[in-house]
């Protein structure tokens, strides 16, 4: 790469420079700090300040590439269609009739993958601190799981109108916890939970791997936790990505556990099934809570998101090549145009109508191919490896990827930077580990 010959010779120029620098030699101590506080901040501070911490672990990142020898920058052939993808939303800002607008989405987007390759170029020499990051997310999932668990003895009242009530009688109305992610939102929690649970219960495994029965009970123990406050969310998405999480965990244990105890293997699935489901039976609030996701048009939320669906993809046939311009703010102005009266929207409620909507058709068909070729190189990955704690921590993320984005499918709360920043860390995990 010639971008690599130019970082070569600026190292060559400034090796004297990172020799004698007791900043230099820290620097990947403070990028280690910058992206921990990403994750802690997630939890109480608002979005542009969580941003902002964010750009400073990239800014530190652009340092130690400069100066730090031996840098280099190398690429997986998913991130070619990831490259691919943010070329064509570049395309789509300057095509955008609402430049300023979609300006700020850009910024956005930006950050984002930007802060993808910092973690990657930290990972790529410093692999034994994933657990640690993994750890981090899992702390900052148990303590949201902690006030949302709090929150429903406190039987807190809804900020908004959180779910259809009109045909619920009152003990079936849910307490919908909401924790400390701004801004307060069940819906956001609940797709907080889908990004970070898999962190939880892959720690477990990981520290039980490694003979620390201690570690691994307490992680267990809090995702189990936090798994229950899922539920308290009352977000019907969320209750979805959830079983993505399951199934995943299902498959992967399968690799170590059907050739040989094959029947307990069975009946622990088996019992974990029959546990979910007279749960679900007995809980009125929650039996009702997950009918309503069939009910179709008999619940309104339901008839909501049909009616953003149809606006949106109204919105998509007419500019299907290069979209509208990324951003939420820039999605709201153009959808007065075409929006059902009475059912404004703050995006279109699928993650992948939204890109279509926002930059095209080539850009969702970039997307997806970086999602698909990640996630079969991972399966590819999982399946042959016989490094089991290497098989771990590629399946901890592409569990909590395949969730958020089966998720997605029904709610927007992907783009949140407290879910984007743990599902780019994810992707990066998986991008590094795997040979």
């Amino acid at each position: 790469m010639m971008f690599n010959k130019i970082l070569q010779f600026t190292q060559s120029k400034t090796k004297y420079l990172y020799e004698n620098s007791l900043f230099l030699q820290n620097i990947d101590k403070l990028i280690f700090a910058s992206i921990a506080a990403v994750y802690l901040s997630s939890t109480v501070i608002s979005s542009d300040i969580i941003g902002f911490i964010a750009l400073i672990a990239v800014f530190l990142t652009v340092i130690k590439l400069i100066f730090k020898p031996d840098e280099r920058l190398d690429y997986k052939t998913f991130e070619l269609w990831l490259l691919a993808y943010f070329m064509i939303v570049i395309i789509s800002l300057f095509g955008s009739t609402l430049f300023s607008l979609s300006l700020k989405g850009f910024f956005k987007t930006f950050t984002y993958l930007a802060f993808y390759l910092s973690i990657v170029q930290y990972l790529k020499n410093n692999k034994t601190k994933i657990p640690y990051i993994l750890g981090i997310i899992g702390l900052c999932v148990s303590f949201e799981s902690v006030v949302g668990f709090l929150q429903n003895f406190a039987h807190v009242e809804e900020i908004s109108t959180w779910q259809d009530v009109s045909n619920l009688n009152p003990e079936q109305v849910m307490t919908r916890v909401y924790g400390t992610l701004q801004p307060l939102n069940p819906n956001l929690l609940g797709g907080y939970f889908v990004a970070g649970i898999p962190a939880l219960y892959g720690l477990s495994a990981y520290c039980f791997v490694d003979k620390k029965y201690r570690l691994s009970l307490i992680g267990l123990l809090l995702a189990l936790l936090s798994t229950l406050t899922l539920f308290l969310t009352g977000c019907r998405g969320s209750y979805i990505g959830m079983f993505v999480i399951l199934s995943g965990m299902f498959a992967v244990s399968a690799k170590y556990l059907w050739q040989n105890y094959k029947t307990i293997y069975l009946s622990f699935v088996g019992g974990i099934v029959a546990f979910a489901t007279t749960a679900i039976l007995c809980v009125s609030s929650l039996r009702a809570r997950v009918l309503s996701i069939f009910a179709m048009r008999q619940d309104s939320s339901n008839s909501f998101r049909f009616n953003v669906y149809q606006s949106s993809f109204e919105m998509f046939k007419d500019n299907w090549l290069l979209g509208i311009g990324v951003g939420n703010k820039n999605f709201r102005e153009i959808y007065g145009l075409y929006m059902k009266t009475g059912f404004d929207a703050l995006s279109a409620y699928n993650i992948y109508l939204e890109i279509a909507v926002e930059s095209g058709i080539f850009a969702l068909i970039a997307y997806l191919g970086f999602l698909i070729t990640l996630i079969n190189n991972a399966i590819k990955f999982i399946w042959k490896s016989t490094d089991t704690k290497s098989v771990i921590l590629v399946a901890t993320a592409l569990i909590s990827i395949c969730a958020v984005s089966i998720h997605g499918f029904v709610d927007t709360v992907f783009f949140r930077p407290q879910i984007q920043f743990v599902f780019w860390t994810m992707v990066a995990i998986a991008r590094v580990v795997i040979k």
